[in-house]
């Protein structure tokens, strides 16, 4: 093999590796300015192991127009995963039911806004009600409920 094809294979190798280590590993789109993002993170990265790559934004609307994130089920970041969108704060535990299921005509999970007492966003015992969500060509329905539990915080 000549000297030039040699380089054009392995900077064909280098690229295919780098892709591969990008689709194992979470990618996260967020706003620079927002700390919740990195608190669910490490929430997640401890519940699966794995390393992440995290892309400040400023333009956090053409990321969720881009992958399919509906206007009502939009939060504060936005993660690729395992061929799927995660959007806010959804449980690692609804992240790994979802990777093990893989439901038909599901093409992500969200938590619509920043409801307290969802990872990274705990503040004292209180949280919230809330629910995730699928989302794609299914259409959306509740993949999970959560109930509000202890007291309510003072604002």
């Amino acid at each position: 093999m000549s000297p030039g094809r040699r380089t054009l294979f392995a900077l064909a190798a280098f690229a295919a590796t780098v892709s591969l280590a990008h689709a194992a590993n979470p990618v996260m789109f967020r706003d620079a300015g927002c700390g919740c993002c990195l608190e669910w993170l490490e929430q997640v990265k401890a519940a699966f192991g794995q390393k992440a790559v995290v892309v400040n934004s400023p333009d956090m609307t053409a990321i969720k127009d881009k992958h399919g994130v509906p206007q009502a089920l939009r939060s504060c970041h936005t993660v690729l995963v395992g061929g799927y969108v995660i959007e806010g704060h959804v449980p690692a535990k609804d992240i790994a039911r979802l990777l093990r299921e893989k439901p038909k005509g599901v093409k992500g999970l969200a938590v619509g806004g920043m409801p307290t007492g969802s990872p990274g966003m705990e503040h004292g015992k209180h949280r919230e009600a809330y629910r995730v969500m699928t989302f794609g060509p299914g259409g959306q329905r509740v993949y999970a409920s959560y109930a509000a539990s202890g007291a309510a915080h003072a604002p």
